[in-house]
């Protein structure tokens, strides 16, 4: 496949400045005043502070920095996004990973879906305002300009350095780059199950009944999408020492990929100005502060998709009875090219039906597509085309009730949460997210009795689909119909804390549980998370002042050491219980029968600091063993006390050392007193940099999660901590700390593709840096100017 790749070096080579057009067409080199102009300051770590006199030159700029840091990493997602994987990067047969994505994002691009949301009344509600679409139509128009000066053939960036699929990126590529984002928690987790589905007797590659990813998502326990999740802290003026707020911000992202943060400070002067991360591909800050408010997202429980039972008619399983009347269902046979055995593409085609809900979807034996009954969901998402713009507003908020006000006119929030404080010294949390109209009426009336079972237990709503007053219907005050109205979402003001871990909206604060919403958004009454409990029992020890630091209150040191502390809530509740089970019983069976000595492991245990720092030895070993389901506990749970219940080791329950004995097991060929550092590590290059923290499961708040690798141990992150920001509000502005644990590049030629990464591993922090002041200060402060068109 070099072939391609010359001719289109070739091609952008010659597009020099005459590159014009919207839409499908690669973005316009020339603004509509002109050109696009922007000042770019890289400081330390090579985190861009960008400036410009409007959002189209913004856009621009953002688009250019990130081409130079991640270029490939862009390219890659607009091939995932326009149905190309295949093409490019091959695939095993008709029914493999590439072939499924290309499948359903092809048919996203036939539907024309993302061009129609686009199209309407530009308020930020019915369609993006101008001020974003300058944004996004700079952003490509950036990226493109970087390309055309580098050429395909001479990029540094092994990854995709003369590759074919490198190619001008369009305004169309940004915007289906977002609609995937949106729709992650719902139609794009369903993926696997919207490929699969077919009706009985149909044969050909449209009958395959594989559907993987969608069987996990039907297993899940909630609503959190696969892989990410976050930590964050809204801190109010009884909460910090100088009386003003402070944000913890702590996204546990994937490492690699399309996924990763980007560090950027924005500023349109006047208009715009705000420092914090953003997914690489995204054009604005996600995560961030201005001069008065800071936030962060966490992934919420509530279900971003609902089900519809449809009573088929019978003899014809591709039409459905609605209120007694049949409907037929639509279809689209969709093609993609793949590579055949002897390399030629060939055409791989698959059939699609759609119903008035949405997509038909099959999950073997949970979701089946029979002669009489069929499935289908509606992703509330896939018309959110409001993130853009609601983002932009929340960087003008000057305080978290005009944040809040931001929420409720846009509904624009995908998948999270909002934690926020405001240089008054309030907190915020609200889940203020995309979430279908479920209520409770309408789940008595219309979820099946088959179905309620799992309505209790996971909040996944399946409706009647054959009547239409099992319809989601809409509240008054809602942005667009078939989501709850902001009246009917859980929020809560604070001036001592909010947090959120992961788990539901119930305990925000636990002085003032948020109760009596209904279960598609969350649980209420029922266990946390050890994540949870710890990261509400590190509030409880700071305000106390017996958390071993100085002082009561937050300042940015204390909360920066109190996230980095790394201590295991698991250990911490259970591990003498189990050093004394393991003495008195030094050898058990394992899960295959065979009879493992225990002395070795109890004894690192009993050495363990409770901790998953660098130096701490066996803390590997108390994962595996909670990876094992070694956490069980003889007390139970009380509503009552639910941040310190359970507590306490259920020492007679047998399976407790039967995961001891596993644990030992899979760490055949690892010391069980090895230092965390030395076999939990991310490779730079031929470095292995040590990496500190650890999961969720032993109970650590820093949460970093890899694979093991026998006899090795942990030799690559792949999903955690990522972009880590600790910043106070007050009256001299905003300042903190932060860092991005990965780095800022992708690239391993960058000099910001390691940096950061050493930096996390010594728990070390680069600046927040706002003000002028304090970007003037940075002694690696770099300026230069990007721009096309009029002279600049």
């Amino acid at each position: 496949m070099r072939r391609p790749a010359v001719r289109l070096g070739a091609a952008v080579a010659v597009l020099g400045l005459v590159v014009t057009g919207l839409g499908a067409g690669p973005a316009g080199a020339h603004q509509r005043d002109g050109g696009y102009s922007a000042e770019i300051r890289r400081a330390s770590y090579g985190v861009p502070h960008i400036t410009a006199a409007n959002f189209a030159s913004l856009g621009f700029g953002v688009g250019y920095v990130q081409a130079e840091d991640n270029l490939c990493v862009i390219a890659d997602t607009a091939v995932t996004v326009n149905g190309e994987r295949s093409r490019w990067f091959g695939a095993s047969g008709p029914t493999d990973a590439n072939v499924r994505s290309d499948l359903f994002y092809r048919k996203v691009a036939q539907d024309r879906t993302v061009e129609r949301m686009l199209e309407g009344r530009r308020d930020g509600v019915h369609s993006p305002t101008d001020e974003i679409r300058d944004l996004v139509r700079g952003f490509a128009a950036g990226y493109n300009s970087y390309l055309r000066k580098t050429g395909v053939a001479r990029l540094t960036d092994p990854a995709c350095r003369g590759q074919g699929w490198v190619r001008p990126l369009t305004e169309l590529d940004v915007w289906r780059t977002t609609w995937a984002s949106m729709v992650r928690a719902g139609s794009a987790a369903m993926l696997d199950g919207i490929v699969a589905a077919a009706p009985p007797g149909a044969t050909g590659p449209a009958a395959v009944q594989d559907a993987p990813g969608a069987a996990a998502v039907v297993a899940a326990a909630d609503g959190s999408t696969g892989g990410i999740g976050s930590n964050a802290y809204g801190l109010g003026e009884t909460a910090t020492a100088n009386r003003g707020g402070m944000v913890l911000a702590n996204p546990h992202f994937p490492w690699d990929g399309a996924d990763r943060f980007y560090r950027m400070h924005l500023k349109v002067p006047g208009r715009y100005d705000v420092e914090g991360a953003s997914l690489i591909g995204d054009p604005i800050v996600e995560i961030g502060h201005n001069g008065k408010v800071a936030w962060s997202h966490t992934v919420s429980t509530a279900r971003r998709y609902v089900w519809h039972q449809l009573a088929l008619v019978p003899g014809n399983p591709t039409s459905y009875y609605l209120d007694g009347k049949p409907r037929k269902m639509t279809t689209r046979t969709v093609t993609v090219q793949v590579p055949g055995p002897d390399g030629r593409l060939v055409p791989v085609s698959r059939v699609f039906h759609d119903t008035h809900y949405g997509p038909v979807v099959v999950v073997p034996g949970s979701f089946d597509w029979t002669t009489s009954t069929a499935y289908a969901i509606t992703d509330i998402n896939a018309g959110n085309n409001r993130a853009f713009d609601g983002w932009l507003q929340m960087g003008r908020a000057s305080t978290v009730r005009e944040l809040t006000r931001v929420l409720d006119r846009y509904q624009f929030l995908p998948w999270v949460n909002v934690i926020a404080a405001d240089a008054r010294g309030e907190a915020l949390y609200a889940d203020h997210s995309v979430i279908p109209r479920v209520t409770d009426a309408l789940a008595a009336a219309c979820i099946p009795a088959a179905f309620r079972a799992m309505y209790a237990n996971s909040g996944q709503a399946v409706l009647d689909g054959s009547r239409s007053a099992c319809a989601l219907g809409s509240d008054r005050d809602a942005a667009v119909p078939g989501i709850f109205g902001p009246a009917n979402l859980p929020v809560r003001f604070r001036t001592d804390y909010v947090t959120n871990s992961n788990d539901s909206y119930w305990l925000a604060n636990p002085k003032a549980p948020l109760e009596g919403y209904p279960r598609i958004i969350g649980d209420e009454g029922t266990p946390r998370s050890l994540r949870t409990r710890l990261g509400l029992d590190q509030v409880r020890q700071r305000l106390a002042g017996t958390d071993g630091l100085p002082g009561r209150g937050f300042t940015a040191d204390r909360l920066w050491r109190t996230v980095f502390g790394n201590r295991v809530y698991g250990g911490e509740l259970l591990r003498d219980d189990l050093v004394q089970l393991c003495t008195a019983r030094p050898s058990a069976a394992a899960s295959d029968g065979t009879t493992v000595d225990l002395r070795a492991a109890c004894a690192a245990l009993r050495r363990w600091d409770l901790h998953a720092d660098l130096g701490s030895r066996g803390a590997h070993l108390f994962t595996e063993f909670a990876l094992a389901g070694g956490l069980r506990f003889a007390d139970a749970f009380s509503a009552a006390d639910p941040v310190n219940t359970p507590r306490r080791l259920a020492s007679t329950d047998p399976r407790v050392l039967t995961a001891l004995a596993d644990a030992v097991r899979r760490l055949d060929g690892i010391a069980l007193d090895a230092r965390l550092g030395d076999v939990q590590t991310e490779p730079r290059g031929e470095r292995r940099i040590p990496i500190h923290g650890g999961r969720a499961e032993a109970g650590i708040f820093n949460m970093i999660v890899n694979n093991r690798v026998p006899g090795v141990g942990y030799p690559k992150v792949v999903h955690g901590s990522s972009f880590v920001m600790a910043v106070e509000l007050g009256r001299n502005g905003p300042s903190g700390r932060q860092i991005l644990t990965y780095s800022q590049s992708t690239n391993p030629n960058s000099p910001w593709y390691a940096d950061q990464t050493e930096l996390y591993s010594g728990k070390g922090w680069d600046s927040v840096k706002f003000t002028e002041a304090q970007i003037k200060a940075d002694p690696n402060l770099r300026t230069y100017r990007v721009g096309e068109g009029r002279r600049h």
